[in-house]
Parts: structure tokens; C-alpha cells; sequence
């Protein structure tokens, strides 16, 4: 009989998603009340472009909501929309919106819903630079009561006179009334168009994402944040990729406490790998990485950790060369739990980024399959032979 400390998962059950056919990106989080939101992207037969949402009231979906529409999206199979909780209630989300005639001339918005997602306030720009360059891959957070904080990619040097063509990572806060405060450099050199990822500890928030070097090493980095602001970025672990492009693959991370685990795709010695890394002080120090994925994997990670710390990962695993599957595994101490199949899938850009989320003892797993584009979700207990 299992234990609670096996690394076994419980059968995976798919249910009906409230995502028609037409979607892709999904995101999903939690509420105030533990309930699982989900959003995505919407294509609607007209060719225009919705953000929606629904949530999940226990038994089923409630009804779709949109969160924005008939706007000039900046529209990406790898940076896509997201939402989030804040601890009063509200709703934050984040869009990506075009900026002028440049093709990646676009800006973040945030908005914010006091109603549960039935209307949303005027979107915010969180950067100032007023320039006409990129601004993407954000990572939005609960900051206080009603606060919204956020991380994204900040591609302002590309539109600099004089001035070199590198990625910035920077952060900032939106308060309640719309007013914009504490927005930081955190990286002034990072991969352009990977994704970010962040965690609350214990300690502070951690951040982390794909550093680039002058030598163009591209490995994850970590910053946290303190009572004196945001700590000088440092690796998770030397993996010494060198890879002289951005490989749109970016970090996640989780945490209990002051544990965190971040999980990871690198090239690195022309191996492909999901590695996991564990750190048990807030994210200072790390511990060797560990290897989860299944041989060949093509990465886009995910992580959500148990009531004991342990790392469940979902990434992507190619199986042929026109066919992915995606699969999800729990990790206790060095052992590694046996594959869950969620879905076939295919390795294209469309299939885009499986998102996971904890939901009590179940996990809540979401992705995208190609023909034809659609939102599918599954659920997965902890507990192993579990049939929910």
C-alpha cells in the first residue's frame, strides 16, 4: 500500500473544459476561496481575439466571462495572458497590446475586477519608458491586501538611441487606484522570450527566469526580494548552456514555507533535459538538480508542490517526430514517480505551455491540443490509486 511519501499519482481524469474549440493559452490560479479560475485565449470565427475566463465552482464551470476584447492584442503562442487573485477579493489580469507600426512594438496592460470577473476596470500600463519596444512574459502576483505585483521582460534598449539591443527583466507594483510605484531593474542582460516565473516564500517572493551572459550562457537565475528591496541575481544551478539564440523555454517555481523548488529546460552538452532544483532557505542556496523528464523531452514546465514539499512536473516529452505527449510526475526525495500520460499532443508551437495549479488534494492540469485548437483540462489526486 502506498504511502503518503510515495511518489505515485493518482489516475488522471479529464473533464469538460469551458474553453471552446478556438482556445489556446490557458492559465490557471486560484481565488480568494481556493477555487480554480482559468484563462485563455479565445479566437472567434470573425478572426478577432478574446481574453476570457471561467471558474470552477466545485461541481462545474461557471459562466464564460471576458476580460478584454476589440483591442490590438500582441498575440503569442509563448506569452500569453494570464489572471490572478489578490488577497481582498479582486482579480488582477494581464494582456499583451500592440504599440505603434513596429512588429514588436507592443506593451503589458493589467486590469483589475471587483466583481469577481464580471466587469474590469481600465487597463494599466505598468512600464514608463513610453517606448516603442517590447514589454512581455509577465509573472503577476497578490502584493498585500489589494496590491498587483509584476514581473516582465523589458526590451526599452532596443529603442534607446546608442544603445545595445539587450533584454531587461524589471518589476513594479499597482495599487488598488491604478498608481504605479516601486518599478525596479532587477537584470539588465536576460534571454529575450522566455518565460518568468515566481513563488511567495516564507522569506519573500522569489523571481526567476533564463539569465543570458556576454558569452551567451543562458541558465536560470533567481532574485528574492528582502526588506531592502530586490537581492543581486545569482544562478539556480551552473548549467552552462551556451546557446546563441533564446530557446522560449522558461523556469517555474513553487514553494512551502521557505522550500522551494524550481523546474527547468536546458541544452545544455547537447542533452536536452527537465531538471528540478530544491532549496530549503527561500530560495538563497540550491541543491544539485535533478533530472525528471523521460529521454527527450521538449520542456515548457510547470510545478506545483505537495503538503510535504514534493514536486509535482508537467513539461512536454516528444515521442515521434510529429507527436508530444503531455506528462506530469511527482518527485519525492531523488525518486521519481512513474509517468502520468495526460494527453497526446504534438510538439508545435501551437500546442504551447501545459499549466498546472493545486487544488486541495487533486492537481488541476490545463493544455492545449492542435487539431483543433482547444483548451483541455484534467485532474490528478495526490493520493496514489486514487481514481478522481
Amino acid at each position: 500500500m502506498p504511502t503518503a511519501s510515495s511518489p505515485s499519482l493518482g489516475a488522471v481524469t479529464e473533464f469538460t473544459s469551458p474553453a471552446p474549440s478556438g482556445s489556446n493559452t490557458p492559465h490557471l490560479a486560484l481565488d480568494a476561496n481556493g477555487q480554480v479560475l482559468l484563462s485563455w485565449t479565445q479566437r472567434r470565427p470573425d478572426s478577432t481575439v478574446a481574453i476570457q475566463m471561467s471558474r470552477w465552482n466545485g461541481t462545474a464551470w461557471d459562466s464564460v466571462r471576458t476580460i478584454a476584447e476589440n483591442r490590438q492584442f500582441f498575440v503569442n503562442w509563448a506569452d500569453f495572458p494570464a489572471i490572478t487573485a489578490l488577497a481582498n477579493g479582486d482579480l488582477a489580469a494581464h494582456w499583451l497590446e500592440r504599440e505603434g507600426d513596429k512588429k514588436y512594438a507592443y506593451g503589458v496592460r493589467v486590469v483589475r475586477s471587483t466583481d469577481g470577473g464580471r466587469t474590469w476596470g481600465a487597463p494599466i500600463t505598468p512600464h514608463t519608458d513610453g517606448l516603442l519596444a517590447e514589454h512581455g512574459f509577465v509573472s503577476l502576483w497578490p502584493e498585500g491586501e489589494s496590491d498587483i505585483g509584476l514581473v516582465w521582460l523589458d526590451g526599452r534598449k532596443s529603442a534607446m538611441p546608442d544603445s545595445t539591443r539587450e533584454m531587461t527583466i524589471r518589476a513594479a507594483s499597482v495599487s488598488r487606484t491604478g498608481a504605479l510605484s516601486r518599478e525596479a531593474l532587477l537584470d539588465a542582460r536576460t534571454c529575450d522570450c522566455c518565460q518568468t516565473g515566481t513563488t511567495a516564500t516564507r522569506s519573500g517572493r522569489i523571481l526567476v527566469y533564463r539569465d543570458r551572459s556576454e558569452q551567451e550562457i543562458r541558465d536560470i537565475a533567481i532574485v528574492r526580494q528582502t526588506a531592502t528591496g530586490w537581492t543581486p541575481s545569482q544562478k539556480v544551478h551552473n548549467d552552462e548552456w551556451h546557446y546563441p539564440g533564446c530557446p522560449v523555454n522558461g523556469p517555474q517555481a513553487a514553494s512551502v514555507g521557505d522550500t522551494v523548488v524550481v523546474a527547468w529546460f536546458t541544452g545544455a552538452r547537447d542533452t536536452a533535459k527537465v531538471n528540478i532544483a530544491r532549496s530549503v532557505d527561500g530560495g538563497a542556496t540550491f541543491g544539485p538538480p535533478l533530472r525528471v523528464d523521460d529521454g527527450d523531452p521538449i520542456g515548457r514546465v510547470d510545478v506545483v508542490l505537495d503538503d510535504d514539499a514534493n514536486p509535482v512536473v508537467v513539461w512536454l516529452e516528444q515521442r515521434t517526430p510529429t507527436e508530444a505527449e503531455v506528462l506530469a510526475r511527482r518527485i519525492v526525495g531523488n525518486s521519481l514517480g512513474e509517468t502520468r500520460v495526460l494527453s497526446r499532443t504534438s510538439g508545435a508551437r501551437q500546442s504551447g505551455f501545459p499549466r498546472l495549479v493545486r487544488h486541495g488534494n487533486d492537481v488541476v492540469a490545463a493544455w492545449t491540443s492542435v487539431n483543433p485548437l482547444q483548451v483541455h483540462l484534467a485532474q490528478f489526486s495526490l493520493t496514489p490509486n486514487s481514481t478522481r
